[in-house]
């Protein structure tokens, strides 16, 4: 593994927020006069941007698709961030790629305002040069967006960069932007869609992509 610059996902691939997103949703969706008992039902919600869908998965248009969005805000922002665990081996790998002297830094599709106050509060935003998120008006949700916005803010080399990521969201967006993609089965895309997007590297699990980095040494 060579690559200088490593650009992590947040959701599904540093923390697992299932709890957080599926009950802010679903109070999202009450607020509206749906009721959603079942909370696994809403795991889809993890990962891609959350006005598009709320409109694809209810029929929503964008103005109601952002009324739900400004009510799950409500919920997430007091409750839903802070429901949330950090995957085990997340830390080591991160101290490994630091100890590498790798660059790193997150590219998600959240609100950068939610992935900081989450980078803080779970103690990981020490390993990251800086965090990339979307705004609330919605200006960058999507990950091609995203990662072409960091890669020119920063001057990054495309070969020497590599996106992890648990969505094909994440494969998408570093593919069309030239890099190299890891997808990562810990998390919540299915092995049907990650590998529908020919991912450079596929690690089924957080100790395999570990495993990966020390066996390559530093870039």
């Amino acid at each position: 593994m060579h690559y200088q610059n490593i650009l992590f996902d947040l959701d599904g691939t540093l923390t697992d927020p299932r709890e957080g997103i599926t009950r802010s949703v679903q109070h999202a969706l009450a607020k509206l006069g749906i009721d959603e008992p079942d909370l696994q039902a809403l795991e889809h919600f993890i990962g891609p941007p959350l006005l598009q869908c709320f409109m694809h998965s209810y029929g929503f248009d964008e103005a109601r698709a952002w009324q739900a969005v400004g009510h799950y805000r409500e919920r997430f922002a007091e409750v839903g961030l802070y429901e949330n665990r950090v995957f085990e081996g997340v830390t080591a790998l991160l101290e490994l790629l630091q100890a590498q002297r790798r660059t790193l830094y997150i590219a998600t599709s959240k609100p950068r305002v939610f992935a900081m106050e989450i980078a803080r509060h779970f103690d990981f935003a020490r390993h990251f040069t800086l965090i990339y998120g979307s705004e609330l008006d919605g200006t960058r949700t999507d990950k091609v967006e995203l990662i072409g916005h960091l890669l020119e803010q920063e001057g990054l080399d495309t070969a020497s960069t590599l996106m992890i990521g648990d969505r094909k969201n994440d494969l998408i967006g570093a593919r069309r932007n030239g890099l190299d993609a890891a997808a990562v089965g810990y998390g919540f895309g299915s092995v049907e869609e990650l590998q529908a997007e020919a991912p450079t590297y596929h690690f089924q699990t957080l100790a395999e992509l570990h495993r990966a980095f020390a066996a390559r040494g530093a870039p």
